[in-house]
């Protein structure tokens, strides 16, 4: 699977203001901030990589560049190509398909909203599925509570979408669209074909508009034994580090450790793993100490 992957790049949006987040956020980007043991971002960046793309492009906030330069680099410690690009203003998530053209060639692209978590033991089967999907576009969609909030998917028994809405106060169903989405090479004009809405933005729901008006809208749903958590406020930022603190402590895993992932994909060596923790006495490190002793 992972040699058909290579057809496509990735794009991790880690811009705004985080202004929910403020004051933790008036001195530094929202994703950085810890999520128990790690930065925010390498929960969205281990879900490009668990799909198999190594080829990832950054769009940030000109002022925090250096930031996430300083935390990840050009990506070669954990077998990926990293580059950046800035967003000047929050003119909304569909933007980075203009951003990134260059970047994205005549490839296709995931787009991976940098504050979004997932978790559940299918979720690469989940992930390949979309990639292997070679035309059209893919949204993930998972269950709440309260769909008003976010924009919404409705499908019929073969689950096949029927509309999608964005934040409905009468919501068809209970289905919130979540912040990771596959799109074939078509993005890029569709990207500039919308206009921007009330909010002034360019709207990602424009885009997944048009693939399902050409009936070339896919879902991939994710069910019971899922986790997706959206960490734009404090409260779930807490629920998130307490969640990833006790599934680590009870299974013995690390969720989100890039390092395992790349050297699971084989983009790293075990030599590569053994000098990344050398003189490194963290638990994190430690981790990866025991990855090398089981190997």
């Amino acid at each position: 699977i992972l040699k058909i992957m290579k057809d496509r790049k990735g794009i991790l949006l880690a811009g705004g203001s985080g202004t929910r987040l403020m004051p933790l956020t008036s001195s530094v980007n929202k994703h950085l901030l810890p999520i128990y043991d790690k930065p925010m971002i390498f929960y969205s960046l281990s879900i490009l990589m668990l799909a198999g793309i190594n080829e990832i492009l950054i769009i940030t906030r000109k002022e925090d560049l250096s930031l996430f330069n300083d935390l990840l680099g050009d990506g070669s410690r954990f077998g990926i190509n990293l580059s950046y690009e800035v967003q000047d203003n929050p003119n909304g998530i569909a933007e980075a398909f203009l951003i990134g053209e260059k970047f994205i060639g005549k490839s296709d692209v995931c787009l991976m909203l940098g504050d979004n978590i997932f978790y559940g033991g299918q979720l690469s089967e989940k992930l390949h599925s979309a990639m292997l999907r070679k035309k059209g576009a893919s949204i993930f969609a998972y269950e709440v509570m309260d769909p008003s909030r976010f924009g919404v998917v409705s499908f019929d028994k073969n689950n096949k979408i029927d509309s999608i809405e964005e934040k409905p106060s009468q919501p068809k169903s209970n289905y919130a669209i979540t912040g990771l989405y596959f799109y074939d090479n078509n993005v890029i004009d569709y990207a500039k074909e919308i206009r921007p809405s009330k909010r002034g933005e360019l709207e990602i729901t424009s885009i997944n508009e048009i693939y399902l008006s050409e009936e070339s809208l896919f879902v991939e749903i994710m069910g019971r034994g899922f986790t997706w958590l959206d960490t734009g406020t404090f409260d779930s930022l807490v629920e998130a580090s307490n969640f990833i603190s006790i599934m680590q402590r009870q299974q013995g895993f690390n969720i989100a450790c890039l390092e395992e992932i790349s050297f699971n994909n084989g983009w790293i060596s075990k030599d590569n793993l053994i000098e990344l923790v050398s003189n490194k006495d963290s638990s994190y490190h430690n981790y990866i100490r025991n990855i090398i002793l089981k190997k």
